[in-house]
């Protein structure tokens, strides 16, 4: 097991720094001069080669590369353009609160998806199984931004039950676990949760429709094992695909929307990308994908090791 851990980290490298590049390469493949989202609009050719130099443009790229690399090591991801504070102490808040948000959809999401997807998966061409289906491509085809303002104008503006936007009473940047801020995390991770839940619910459907098919489920009830322990079988086998899934959609809510961040103006990740790409802030745009990217990258690992502890067969393989 030891190995066959290092073996993935080991994959997981080559990843890490091919995204590393990518990132880097933003800021020259961006329209545009990168120094004019630095320079003033009066600035003479004397200032332009001075910023030039002192954000090490006048290098080479792959020197420029190396010593951005090694900023990034250090946790040095340079300085907002626009506030002028380390890019880290932008990115790490809003990261904390995009994972609130994220671990809220997944307490939402998930379960719901799973069950949806176990019982159609139990009741194939059934009108439970077709009516789990019809709400799994429902939620699937919803645009993230319209279901938010859905709910926005139903449950804030003509019930006045739940807050309509941000992540806590009077706009607070810092999140406390009381129902004040609680009420604040409800549109949202409703509305976040949808996709994820639908995509995993026909997942579930399709995994658990395909094993119970299986010659070893029909010897199991040949013997007359109880409906439980095949259930139980059942799930053990639709476990490392359940998974492989379920830890995809992780990832991609921990990167954020920036669209359903936007509709709420939850202070996260997908919100501060969005505010950066309009005022052209690119350490800020540079630093927030990295960031996403690793967790990326970390969560898809972490899923695969522990899929081998479910299915040792996909270690021997």
């Amino acid at each position: 097991m030891l190995s066959y851990i290092l073996r993935r980290i080991a994959y997981a490298l080559p990843i890490t720094l091919g995204v590393t590049i990518i990132c880097f390469s933003l800021i020259h493949l961006a329209p545009g001069d990168p120094l004019s989202a630095v320079l003033p609009d009066n600035a003479g050719p004397d200032m332009r080669e001075q910023i030039k130099i002192a954000y090490g443009f006048d290098k080479p790229l792959p020197v420029q590369y190396l010593l951005w690399l090694k900023n990034v090591a250090t946790g040095d991801f340079g300085l907002s353009i626009q506030s002028r504070r380390p890019v880290v102490s932008e990115v790490l808040p809003a990261a904390r609160n995009t994972a609130y948000l994220a671990l809220a959809a997944v307490l939402i999401g998930f379960p719901f998806g799973i069950l949806m997807g176990a019982v159609a998966g139990y009741t194939v061409g059934g009108w439970i199984d077709r009516a789990v289906t019809s709400v799994a491509v429902t939620g699937v085809s919803v645009p993230h931004y319209w279901l938010g303002m859905v709910l926005v104008v139903i449950f804030a503006v003509n019930l006045g039950a739940l807050p309509a936007m941000g992540m806590g009473p009077g706009g607070q940047s810092s999140y406390a676990f009381d129902w004040a801020h609680l009420r604040h995390l409800v549109l949202p991770a409703i509305t976040l949760a949808v996709i994820p839940a639908g995509i995993i619910a026909r997942s579930v459907r399709a995994t658990v429709a395909d094993i119970r098919r299986r010659d070893f489920v029909g010897t199991l009830q040949a013997k007359g094992i109880g409906e439980g322990r095949v259930l139980y079988h059942v799930a053990k086998n639709a476990g490392p695909t359940i998974l492989a899934v379920a830890g995809l959609q992780f990832a991609q809510l921990l990167g954020g929307s920036i669209l359903v961040e936007t509709v709420f103006s939850w202070p996260g990740t997908g919100f501060l990308l969005n505010t950066a790409i309009f005022t052209r802030d690119l350490p800020i745009l540079q630093g927030t994908i990295l960031v996403l990217s690793i967790f990326f990258v970390f969560i898809n690992l972490v899923v695969d090791v522990l899929q081998t502890f479910l299915d040792p067969r996909i270690k021997r393989a």
